[in-house]
């Protein structure tokens, strides 16, 4: 029962996915995307590529530290394996396990320690790159001239504040043994998002799109809080719809918007497809005397 309805969600994720595609296709000129990813300069899209994996490395530290704080001692090579492991099963192979309850699976496995505090983790870790993606958005929101919102501005700001205190008393109140590392996380995921920002940018800058590159921005960062929503497979669909959307509202380019998403999203494959060699050679996860 459990396995069926494990391939029930697969093949409706996959037929979101695949539905959210067919419409975006339908409503833009896939040919002018084409023609926009054809002129991508090689210097910048390296630069990209080199920013995306940094942040990946920078949070797999993350992700480490909270294994820490369970006595959990994963040197950061086997961690880093790990993690890359991951994003390979995330992207790739959506109708077996995902990647983070196979991280979580291998943990278990090899160490004595409860599984509510292990997923715990795993939910903190992903949360903290999040509550950054959305901070990141609400001070971009302060630099956005196409929109004109009363108020919109004073809102981001309260809802900055209220985003960092919310998330710590969470943590305070339901997971008080990950508190003592809050804000070295917090500092972690700053780097993470900042990087991948960063990635963006470049992206922006390998397809010759030189204006209106905050409103770009903004739209990647909500596109990237929404791909994590799991209702897609690997976030793809959901994130091109919310730069269609994003760009319409913004008065910004549409076919440009798509090409940004489907490039970050070839950086993202690419790099995860190095986790394959973890799949058919899986890490020995050793540990070190802390």
């Amino acid at each position: 029962m459990i396995k069926q309805r494990k391939h029930f969600i697969t093949a409706l994720k996959i037929s979101i996915s695949a539905v959210l595609i067919y419409f975006i296709f339908s409503k833009i000129n896939i040919g002018d995307v084409v023609d926009t990813i054809k002129r991508t300069q090689p210097l910048y899209l390296l630069v990209a590529i080199l920013a995306f994996v940094l942040s990946k490395v920078i949070s797999s530290f993350r992700l480490n530290l909270y294994f820490h704080e369970l006595k959990i001692y994963l040197t950061q090579k086997s961690n880093l394996k790990l993690y890359l492991l991951g994003m390979f099963y995330n992207l790739f192979l959506p109708g077996g396990i995902g990647g983070d309850a196979y991280k979580g699976y291998l943990i278990k496995k090899k160490f004595d320690i409860e599984t509510k505090k292990v997923v715990a983790v795993l939910v903190l870790d992903r949360l903290s790159g999040m509550l950054l993606l959305f901070i990141y958005a609400c001070v971009l929101t302060l630099f956005l001239t196409q929109v004109k919102i009363p108020l919109l501005k004073a809102v981001a700001v309260v809802g900055l504040i209220l985003a960092v205190v919310v998330f710590w008393f969470l943590n305070k109140r339901f997971f008080p043994y990950a508190l003592p590392i809050f804000w070295l996380s917090f500092g972690y995921s700053s780097l993470v998002q900042f990087l991948q920002l960063m990635s963006a940018f470049f992206i922006l800058k390998a397809l010759h799109l030189e204006y209106d590159t905050v409103a770009y921005l903004f739209i990647f960062l909500i596109s990237s809080i929404v791909s994590v929503l799991p209702l897609t497979i690997g976030g793809i669909g959901s994130r091109e719809v919310t730069f269609f959307y994003g760009a319409a509202w913004l008065a910004l380019d549409q076919n440009a918007s798509i090409g940004i998403s489907m490039v970050f999203f070839l950086i993202t494959a690419f790099v995860s497809l190095i986790g394959i060699v973890y799949h058919f050679r899986k890490p020995q996860l050793e540990t070190f005397t802390a």
